[in-house]
């Protein structure tokens, strides 16, 4: 069974609700002087069924958004709901719907994977012949690692257990904070696989990720938070236009040694004897009229690029406008 087929949790959700609604949402630690405010009124909806990307820098306020839907932090004013369940009034069914990957490895060193999982499955009060143990391992390829101190697992293989113990319970929400942290390349891949194959078959999954590519190539929609508010908020390819921007690397014949007066204007600068960097508006300035202006310098072309604003463009645009 997947958080798909969980008929005691999806069948509650009307399909107009989104999977996580967030509404004025307000945290503050501390009080008087030392108060400190984490997040400033966030309004939020995930749609059911999406990728989404929660990004932001470092102290942004996305951890606490996570554990406040998690049930692990108060929130101090606002509303929140997982899966159509408020988190105050509905606390127990809004905490089964979310499965929740921390960025800390919290395992128990004596325990191993087979027993953290029977362990938290029992924490969720899922029945013994509920219990998806052994198909949870085999699809995060830990079977052969199934009865090893938890302690003698490297640190990818912790990762995937942590993220089995998020499963146990089949939550149509899981939430992964920071997944890939310090995990090599071919277990990044493995780990993706298994999370689109769980997102194919209908579970909403949530990731903060400092990987920015990462968040690009999986996510249909983005939300950007810094200082604690919602900056930025799209489907992915929406988000990306935003940026009007592309840049465009020319490869000439011959040396140049200054930047041609027909090109003056734009932003042009020479990166090697034979290498001009151009970057221009593609709403401004459509490609063709660009070659004409290379064209009308008399710029001999043995090879031209091109390359569109990505995601880590937009972010450092959005956070450092709005730094504090």
């Amino acid at each position: 069974m997947t958080a798909a087929d969980s008929p005691s949790v999806l069948g509650q959700l009307s399909a107009a609700v989104p999977a996580i609604s967030v509404r004025d949402l307000v945290k503050v630690y501390g009080k008087g002087d030392k108060a400190k405010t984490a997040l400033h009124g966030i309004t939020l909806d995930i749609p059911r069924g999406s990728f989404f990307g929660l990004l932001g820098p470092n102290g942004a306020g996305k951890s606490t958004l996570i554990n406040i839907l998690a049930g692990l932090v108060t929130k101090t004013s606002g509303s929140a709901a997982v899966w159509g369940h408020d988190i105050d009034t509905s606390t127990r069914a809004a905490r089964a719907a979310i499965g929740v990957v921390p960025q800390e490895l919290n395992l128990d060193p004596f325990f191993t994977p087979r027993e953290a999982l029977e362990f938290q499955a029992g924490l969720y009060g899922v029945p013994k012949a509920e219990r998806r143990s052994d198909e949870i391992l085999a699809a995060l390829g830990l079977t052969d690692k199934a009865n090893s101190y938890a302690r003698t697992l490297s640190g990818g293989m912790r990762r995937r257990l942590l993220v089995g113990k998020a499963l146990v319970h089949t939550p149509p929400v899981l939430v992964l904070d920071e997944p890939t942290a310090g995990v090599d390349i071919e277990l990044r891949q493995q780990l993706w696989a298994y999370v689109r194959q769980l997102n194919a078959r209908g579970t909403t999954v949530v990731l903060t990720t400092h990987y920015l590519e990462e968040a690009e190539a999986l996510c249909d929609h983005i939300a950007i938070v810094n200082h604690g508010r919602i900056v930025a908020h799209d489907a992915t390819p929406k988000l990306l236009a935003r940026m009007d921007r592309k840049d465009v690397v020319v490869t000439l014949e011959a040396d140049l040694a200054a930047i041609p007066p027909a090109l003056a204007g734009l932003d042009a600068e020479l990166v090697g004897p034979r290498r001009l960097r151009l970057q221009y508006r593609p709403s401004q300035m459509p490609f063709g009229s660009l070659l004409a202006k290379l064209q009308a310098a008399g710029l001999a072309i043995h090879d031209l690029t091109t390359q569109d604003a990505d995601l880590e463009d937009l972010f450092l645009e959005l956070t450092r406008s709005r730094a504090a």
